[in-house]
C-alpha cells in the first residue's frame, strides 16, 4: 500500500486552487475541462480538490462541509517550510484566517495553524531536524 494523493472537497475548485497558489506559492496542476476538480504539483504525493456535486457522486451520500463547520475537521494538512513566520503571514494576507500563531515545540519544531477560506486546516512547520 503507497499512500497516493489526498482530496479536500470545497464549493469552488478555482478558488481554493488559487488560495493555496498565492498562500504558499504552490504551483496548480491538473484541473479538469469542467472545472470540477483540480491539483496542486506538491510532490510525490498529490493535493487535490474536487467540487462538492461530484465528491457527494463519488462518495454516494453527504459529509461535514469544512467552509460551514464552524469548528476545522479533526485533519490538516502539513506544509513545510524555513520560515514559518512569514509562510504564516503570507497565508493570512491571502485570506486564511489564524488559527495559533507560529510555537516552537518541545523537540524544537516551529508550527502555526492556519484556517483557509475553504475550510482547510493547514498546519505551517518547520521541518523536523
Amino acid at each position: 500500500m503507497k499512500f497516493a494523493y489526498t482530496i479536500i472537497y470545497v464549493q469552488y475548485v478555482a478558488a481554493s486552487l488559487q488560495f493555496f497558489e498565492q498562500a504558499f506559492g504552490l504551483a496548480r496542476g491538473f484541473v479538469s475541462p469542467d472545472g470540477q476538480f483540480g491539483t496542486l504539483d506538491t510532490g510525490s504525493t498529490a493535493l487535490s480538490f474536487c467540487q462538492h456535486s461530484t465528491a457527494r457522486d463519488s462518495v454516494g451520500q453527504d459529509y461535514v462541509v469544512a467552509q460551514t463547520s464552524a469548528l476545522p475537521l479533526g485533519i490538516e494538512i502539513g506544509l513545510a517550510t524555513d520560515d514559518v513566520a512569514a509562510a504564516c503571514q503570507r497565508a493570512v494576507s491571502a485570506g486564511a484566517q489564524l488559527i495559533k500563531a507560529p510555537t516552537v515545540k518541545p523537540w524544537g519544531q516551529t508550527v502555526a495553524y492556519v484556517r483557509a477560506p475553504d475550510g482547510t486546516l493547514v498546519e505551517l512547520c518547520s521541518p523536523i531536524a
